[in-house]
């Protein structure tokens, strides 16, 4: 998968994650694209450690699946952090 399809999956996934996780994380689209674009890395990671699955094809909906579902662990994890920030 190209740069460019790497970055329009990361702001995609990024927007989807925070669809589904509510809450106060914060930021605008240069970091709903940033978590994203980590999400999408961190999924991918994640998924070749565990099943053997990588982000491969822009199309396929396991690379979607991954990169959405790493967005929503580091916006999990971004809120946790900025929450004792705010303390």
């Amino acid at each position: 998968m190209g740069f460019f399809a790497f970055l329009v999956l990361g702001l995609i996934a990024g927007a989807i994650a925070k669809l589904i996780l509510p809450g106060r994380q914060g930021g605008g689209i240069i970091k709903t694209m940033i978590v994203g674009v980590i999400g999408a890395l961190l999924g991918g990671w994640l998924g070749g450690l565990a099943f053997g699955a990588h982000l491969q094809d822009f199309f396929s909906l396991q690379t979607w699946l991954l990169a959405i579902a790493g967005s929503i662990v580091l916006l999990l994890i971004w809120g946790l952090i900025t929450k004792q920030r705010h303390r």
